[in-house]
């Protein structure tokens, strides 16, 4: 799986692979559960290889902040995603320094965070992100 298929949907929590595609949208699962469902045009969909995060001098890519994740928990989970706003901008200061407080919110961080510790549990390769 690559993060190409890895999907966010507003409005649900957790992740989606897609499985196929059809007329009026997309065949997605889970990755939490397996269950399948359709999301056809009224779903806002984000695919996590083209969502960015704002640091003071550009857009870093978010599968290069996971893997930054990836190598500071050495493959095992992160942080809790319920942590404090405190904690939670220490730890993404960490990770990403220079990220930009002002438009990256704490409950962005959370979902980062939360979306990191699903794939690692889903046992995802972060090692194709560094190719």
């Amino acid at each position: 799986m690559s993060l190409e298929k890895v999907i966010a949907i507003s409005g649900k929590p957790g992740l989606f692979e897609i499985i196929s595609r059809t007329k009026s949208g997309l065949i997605v699962q889970s990755i939490s559960d397996g269950k399948r469902f359709p999301v056809n045009s009224i779903h806002n969909v984000s695919t996590l290889s083209d969502i960015a995060i704002y640091t003071y001098e550009e857009e870093i890519p978010l599968p290069e902040v996971l893997a930054n994740i990836y190598d500071k928990e050495e493959g095992k989970p992160s942080i809790d995603p319920k942590s404090d706003k405190q904690t939670l901008l220490q730890y993404f200061g960490e990770v990403l320094p220079g990220f930009d407080e002002d438009r990256v919110y704490p409950s962005n961080l959370k979902k980062f965070i939360s979306w990191f510790n699903a794939l690692v549990e889903d046992v995802f390769d972060f090692k194709i992100l560094k190719e």
